[in-house]
């Protein structure tokens, strides 16, 4: 299949929000992480939930999980799930609309109060534009669960009205979010600050998040970057009471260097 590529403008309602994001919640930059994972979580749990009566669509891959990564050099930060994905007809509706009945009572709730206002993004469904706080280009690629691997597309937005949209070949189903950050958003591109905002943030959360590694480098005095290792049957949690118990069928496989920042209990999915 030939990549069909398409530029479309953002809807009027969107574009007010983008601006809203860009100019006004600036101070509370962490929240785009926040949201990003919560998303992530859901697209997850809609898996399990059309799963129940069609476990084809796990692909032969149940375990759930949220991976987070980031590279220093090209500055980038990179969220991925193996949940259920989008199509390209998904992508412009989700991504590129919003309910304008939504927006209007979003707008119509916001106080001037950068934290309170930040509070109602998740509330009203439109966190996935946090990204463009910190972002000055967010690059998208999914692949619905149960469809084939040339079905899956890239969107791209510099948040500056209008996306591309494109059709590529993509074998793991999910979503991957690259946020390529703005000058100056440096701060953010360390394991331990988005350790720290995850657990601050996303405790509720029932899925696995994971990170790789890092380590010190004596010769730097800085970090070394993430490096990917052999598959480990174990994870190794991180932030929890070292007697906590993990679901035995639902335990997900690490790569050698991946850290758990956390992981609470959730069901094991079933079939009807």
């Amino acid at each position: 299949m030939g990549a069909h590529k398409e530029t479309l403008g953002f809807q009027t309602e969107v574009k007010q929000l983008l601006h809203l994001m860009i100019h006004s919640l600036y101070s509370n930059k962490e929240i785009f992480l926040r949201e990003l994972v919560s998303n992530a979580s859901d697209a997850c749990d809609k898996l399990r939930f059309q799963a129940i009566n069609n476990d084809a669509l796990f692909e032969n891959d149940a375990e759930l999980k949220i991976q987070i990564g980031f590279d220093p050099q090209a500055k980038t930060i990179t969220i991925t799930d193996n949940g259920i994905g989008m199509n390209r007809q998904d992508a412009i509706a989700h991504l590129g609309t919003i309910a304008k009945s939504g927006t209007k009572e979003f707008f119509s709730q916001l106080s001037g109060d950068q934290q309170k206002d930040a509070a109602l993004i998740g509330q009203f469904g439109v966190g996935f534009y946090s990204a463009f706080i910190v972002a000055d280009e967010v690059r998208v690629r999914s692949r619905k669960a149960g469809e084939s691997a040339n079905q899956g597309i890239e969107w791209v937005s510099k948040g500056d009205g209008e996306f591309s949209i494109e059709s590529i070949e993509k074998p793991q189903r999910g979503t991957e979010i690259v946020l390529h950050l703005k000058e100056g958003e440096d701060e953010i591109l360390s394991g331990w600050k988005l350790k720290n905002i995850i657990t601050r943030y996303s405790d509720h959360i029932s899925l696995p998040i994971l990170m790789k590694k890092e380590e010190w480098d004596e010769k730097t005095s800085a970090m070394k970057p993430p490096m990917t290792g052999k598959p480990l049957t174990k994870p190794t949690p991180c932030g929890h009471a070292p007697n906590q118990k993990f679901p035995k069928s639902s335990t997900p496989t690490f790569t050698k260097t991946s850290v758990l920042i956390f992981k609470s209990h959730w069901p094991t999915p079933t079939t009807a």
